[in-house]
C-alpha cells in the first residue's frame, strides 16, 4: 500500500523545506561549533588539555580538513545520484558525522584525527545532497524557489550561531572543557537526525531513489571501489599512528593544493577544449574562469576566521567586559549575525540596481566582494601593529573585520553560484558546479598554509601576514575589474548560447 502524499506547507513553502531546514540547522551547529575549536585545541598546550602542536602544523591540518570537506562533496553527490539516493545519503552521512563527533569527544590524541576523518566523510555525503533536495522540492517554474533557498540559508546561519555559542562556552568553561564541547556537537547532530527521520514523509519521496541509477553490475563495481578506498584510508591511518608512515601536515597541504589545482585545470580545460562547445559557450566559460579565480582567492582569506583570526582573538584581544570574559569562539559568530542582518539588504540591492539599468558583470561583483574582504585585513594590519607593541587590542577591531568579510561574502558567494548556473553550458552545468566547489577546497588549503605564518612567538611578523593577504587580494580584484570590460560581452554572449 502506497503511503499518502504529504500536502502540508510551511510558511507557504513545501512542507519538506521544514525537514531540510531543521536538519541542516543542527548539522551546521555541529560542524561550525567543532570547526571553531580545531586550531585552538591543536595549539593549546598539553597542560591546557590541547595537543600542543605548532601553529604551522595546526593551520595546515585545519586547511586540509576544510578543503577535504568541500572536496568530498563531489563523490558524495555522485554516490547519491548513482547508488543510494539523496535521502539515504543525508541519513547515513549524518550518522557518520555524529560518530565522528563522539570520537572527537574521547580524550585521546589518536581519537582527534580519526574523528576528523569521520566528519569529513559524513559531511561529504550529507552537505551537497541537502542543497540538492531543497532544489528538487520545487518545479522549474515555481516562483517560491528563491525564497525557499533564502529560508534554508537562514537555517545554516542560525545553526552556526548555536554552535559557536554552545561549543564556545563549553570549550573555555572550567567545569567542562574541550571534549564536552566536541560532545555537544555530537548531540546537535543527533537532534538533527531524529528530526530528519521523524519528518522525512514531508519530502514526498524527493531524493528517495537515485536520479541516475547505475546497472546492477555498475553498482557492484562502484561499491567495490568505495570499499577499497575506505580500506586504503584506514590502512594509511593505522600506519601513520604506528609510525610506519610519517606525514608532515605542511608538506601534505602543499601537495594537496597542487593536486586540487591540477584537477580543476584538467576538468575545466577538458570541458573547454573537448566538450564540443560553440563560440558563445566558450566565452561563457572564459567569464566563469575569472569568477573561479576570484572565489579561490576570496576563500584563502575568508577562511582565516578559523585559524589566524581565531588565534588573534585568543592571544591578542582584550576579551574582558567588566568581569565577563568573551569566549574566543564567539567572535566567529559575528559572521552569522551580520549575514542574518544584511542578507535582505543585499537581496534588494541587486534587484534595485537592475531596475535602474545598472547591472555589473559577474567579474565586477565578485571582484568587489574580494576587495571588500581584503579591506578587513587592512583593519587587522593596524590591529596587529598594536599587538606587536605589546598591547592587547579592543574587540571592535575583529568586529570591523568580520563585518567587512561578511559584506564581501554577500557580494561574492551568491553571485558566484548564480554565475555557474548561467555561464555554464547546460549539458555541463552539474559537472561545472562540482568543479566550482573545488575553488572552496583550493582556497581553504591555501588559507591554512598562509595562517601557518602566524607565529605567536614572533608577533612583530603578524602585520606582514595580514598586509600580504590584503594586497594580494586587492591586486587580483583590480585585475578582474580591468578584465571585466572584456568579459561583460562574453557574459552576454553566454546568455544566448
Amino acid at each position: 500500500m502506497n503511503k499518502p502524499e504529504y500536502t502540508g506547507t510551511w510558511f507557504g513553502q513545501p512542507g519538506g523545506l521544514l525537514t531540510l531546514f531543521t536538519t541542516e540547522m543542527w548539522e551546521r551547529m555541529s560542524y561550525y561549533g567543532m570547526r571553531m575549536m580545531l586550531v585552538l585545541f591543536m595549539t593549546a598546550s598539553l597542560q591546557e588539555g590541547g595537543l600542543g602542536i605548532t601553529v604551522a602544523s595546526a593551520a595546515a591540518i585545519y586547511g586540509l580538513y576544510t578543503g577535504a570537506v568541500y572536496f568530498m562533496g563531489l563523490p558524495g553527490g555522485w554516490i547519491a545520484d548513482r547508488l543510494i539516493g539523496g535521502q539515504s545519503a543525508i541519513w547515513y552521512g549524518g550518522i557518520i558525522i555524529m560518530c565522528g563527533h563522539i570520537i572527537l569527544a574521547i580524550p585521546h590524541d589518536a581519537s582527534f584525527f580519526i574523528g576528523l576523518i569521520f566528519v569529513v566523510l559524513g559531511t561529504g555525503l550529507l552537505k551537497p545532497n541537502m542543497s540538492s533536495l531543497v532544489g528538487q522540492l520545487y518545479a522549474d517554474n515555481d516562483d517560491r524557489r528563491d525564497a525557499g533557498f533564502a529560508i534554508y540559508y537562514m537555517g545554516i546561519n542560525i545553526g552556526s550561531l548555536i554552535g559557536y555559542t554552545v561549543c564556545g562556552y563549553l570549550m573555555e568553561s572550567d567545569s567542562y572543557g574541550w571534549h564536552w564541547a566536541f560532545g555537544a556537537a555530537a548531540v546537535g547532530m543527533a537532534i538533527g537526525l531524529v528530526i530528519y527521520k521523524k519528518t522525512t514523509p514531508r519530502l514526498n519521496g524527493v531524493g528517495a531513489e537515485p536520479t541516475h541509477p547505475m546497472s546492477s553490475n555498475g553498482q557492484k563495481i562502484s561499491w567495490m571501489v568505495i570499499v577499497a578506498g575506505l580500506v586504503a584510508l584506514a590502512a594509511v591511518t593505522a600506519m601513520t599512528f604506528a609510525g610506519t608512515i610519517v606525514i608532515d601536515p605542511v608538506s601534505l597541504a602543499e601537495s594537496t593544493a597542487v593536486v586540487f589545482t591540477l584537477v580543476f585545470i584538467a576538468y575545466f580545460g577538458g570541458i573547454y577544449f573537448l566538450g564540443n562547445l560553440n563560440e558563445n559557450e566558450k566565452k561563457g566559460m572564459g567569464a566563469l574562469l575569472l569568477v573561479c579565480i576570484a572565489s579561490t582567492c576570496f576563500f584563502s582569506g575568508f577562511e582565516q576566521a578559523g585559524s589566524s583570526l581565531n588565534l588573534f582573538a585568543r592571544d591578542y584581544t582584550d576579551r574582558m567586559i567588566g568581569s565577563f570574559e568573551i569566549p574566543t569562539g564567539w567572535f566567529q559568530s559575528l559572521n552569522s549575525i551580520f549575514i542574518i542582518a544584511l542578507s535582505p539588504f543585499f537581496a534588494a540591492l541587486w534587484v534595485n540596481l537592475a531596475k535602474k539599468m545598472i547591472s555589473p558583470s559577474y567579474s565586477v561583483k565578485t571582484a568587489l566582494g574580494l576587495i571588500i574582504m581584503a579591506t578587513g585585513f587592512i583593519v587587522m594590519f593596524f590591529a596587529a601593529q598594536y599587538a606587536a607593541s605589546g598591547l592587547k587590542v579592543a574587540p571592535y577591531w575583529l568586529v570591523a573585520t568580520y563585518f567587512l568579510h561578511t559584506v564581501g561574502e554577500l557580494c561574492l558567494s551568491p553571485v558566484a553560484l548564480s554565475a555557474v548556473s548561467k555561464l555554464s553550458p547546460k549539458r555541463f552545468s552539474g559537472q561545472l558546479m562540482g568543479v566550482f566547489v573545488l575553488t572552496y577546497s583550493m582556497g581553504s588549503i591555501i588559507s591554512g598554509l598562509l595562517a601557518g605564518n602566524f607565529d605567536p612567538n614572533n608577533v612583530e611578523q603578524i602585520p606582514a601576514l595580514y598586509i600580504q593577504i590584503s594586497l594580494f587580494s586587492i591586486g587580483i580584484g583590480i585585475v578582474l575589474v580591468l578584465l571585466s570590460f572584456k568579459t561583460k560581452s562574453w557574459e552576454k554572449a553566454a546568455e544566448v548560447k
